[in-house]
């Protein structure tokens, strides 16, 4: 079992017809083996159009009603990007993933809010489940932008990340920053301990899932053990997770905060990665999560030796 998405998931790719797009998708669909996941491309007025054998379409929805692609990956360029997730929105898609970087985070800002009004809730915002809120057609869930995106590995992934790391598990990984992910998928592969699946959030300020949000969905998975939360500087979206961690997650939790040594006010890495109002810094991060039961390590190259030592009990 995975969250998200399985070999079953039917994807369409929006701006296909760029070279990151085109690249991306290659490798996304030799992945699954075989499988035909990748379903369809979208990108306006080259409707008609083939790649891979992929058709191409004009719009999200001629794409989904055609295709019957419900999941959506964005390789749109930063000024057009925004606009792209509120096409996705609107077709009503189960997940829109975006990987684009440097997106404006006044689209962003406006894309959020037209979401939250269009009766869409984010996934920390509802008490019921993924599947009741989609039979209820209530939302549509975003994954970045600036993400690296997600994989359930042996079956599909979307996005940038390397695949031949990934190693089917019962191991689950959530975190904001792409080359963490692969670091913490790295670690764990070498020990032996695959996973179910592995999800990059992004570092966005203004973003659409949240750690809460997927540490839930790992919480609900019966074939997910554990799981690696890795997080950032900057917000509190961490000190949040770990305290409903403290309440209500049944496995084991590791945790490692990117920004030790970041000093206050300078923005590190990703946009929401900045220490500001002597709040948001890595050790006050750790401290919480610390404190909530969570197996934290201070060493990025711990994180899979600290999941290996929680499994051994």
């Amino acid at each position: 079992m995975s969250i998200l998405i399985d070999k079953n998931t039917r994807v369409m790719t929006q701006g296909m017809t760029g070279k990151v797009g085109q690249f991306h998708t290659i490798n996304c669909k030799a992945y699954a083996n075989g499988v035909n996941c990748f379903v369809a491309g979208v990108t306006p007025n080259k409707g008609g159009q083939r790649f891979e054998d992929i058709p191409i379409y004009n719009s999200v929805a001629e794409a989904k009603a055609q295709s019957g692609a419900t999941v959506s990956v964005i390789y749109v360029p930063p000024a057009y990007a925004a606009a792209a997730i509120d096409e996705a929105v609107e077709a009503d898609l189960d997940l829109v993933i975006c990987i684009t970087e440097g997106i404006p985070v006044h689209d962003m800002l406006r894309t959020r809010y037209k979401m939250s009004h269009q009766g869409i809730p984010t996934f920390s915002e509802s008490n019921n489940a993924l599947a009741k809120d989609r039979i209820q057609g209530k939302r549509t869930l975003l994954i970045g932008p600036n993400c690296p995106g997600l994989i359930t590995p042996d079956e599909i992934k979307i996005g940038i990340m390397p695949g031949h790391i990934h190693r089917k598990g019962r191991i689950g990984v959530v975190s904001r920053s792409g080359t963490l992910t692969y670091e913490a998928v790295g670690q764990l592969t070498a020990l032996g301990l695959g996973q179910s699946s592995c999800v990059g959030i992004g570092g966005d300020p203004i973003n659409g899932l949240k750690h809460l949000d997927v540490m839930k969905m790992f919480n609900d998975d019966p074939e997910t053990d554990a799981v690696v939360m890795v997080g950032e500087i900057g917000g509190s979206d961490e000190e949040e997770c770990a305290r409903w961690v403290k309440g209500n997650m049944n496995k084991p939790v590791v945790g490692f905060i990117a920004g030790i040594t970041a000093p206050p006010g300078k923005r590190m890495g990703h946009a929401g990665a900045i220490i500001s109002g002597g709040q948001g810094g890595a050790n006050e991060k750790l401290a919480v999560m610390e404190d909530c039961g969570i197996h934290i390590t201070r060493n990025p190259a711990e994180m899979g030796r600290t999941m290996q030592k929680v499994l051994k009990g």
